[in-house]
C-alpha cells in the first residue's frame, strides 16, 4: 500500500477515487507511567513513556486506516494525515485519515 501526504503520487495515475479512509485508537494513560512522567518532569528531558505510547497509537491507527482502505478496494492513500484529540481526562484519540484511491 502506497501512502503519501501529497495529493498525487509522482509517476502514478489515479484511475479512481474511493474516498475517505480512516483508522483510530483511543489510549488512556497508566498511573505507573504518570508517576514516571512526573519524576521526569522535575528533572527535565523527554518523557519516553508517553513518546512510546503515542508512537504505538499512531502505528495502530495507521494499520486500521490501511485495513479500511483495502476493504474499500483502494491500493493507495493520498493526502494522509494524523490528528490527536483529548476524548476525556487521561484519554486521547489518535486518528489516521486520507483519501483512498486506485492506481493504474
Amino acid at each position: 500500500m502506497i501512502i503519501v501526504t501529497s495529493p498525487e503520487i509522482k509517476g502514478k495515475n489515479i484511475s479512481r477515487t474511493i474516498g475517505l479512509v480512516r483508522g483510530s485508537t483511543i489510549r488512556a494513560r497508566h498511573i505507573g507511567k504518570d508517576i514516571m512522567a512526573g519524576l521526569r518532569g522535575m528533572v527535565g528531558g523527554e518523557i519516553t513513556e508517553y513518546t512510546k505510547m503515542m508512537a504505538e497509537a499512531r502505528e495502530q491507527a495507521l494499520q486500521r486506516m490501511i485495513e479500511d482502505a483495502q476493504g474499500k478496494g483502494a491500493n493507495a492513500i493520498i493526502c494522509m494525515r494524523f490528528d490527536t484529540a483529548m476524548v476525556m481526562q487521561n484519554a486521547a484519540e489518535t486518528i489516521a485519515y486520507g483519501t483512498g484511491v486506485v492506481l493504474e
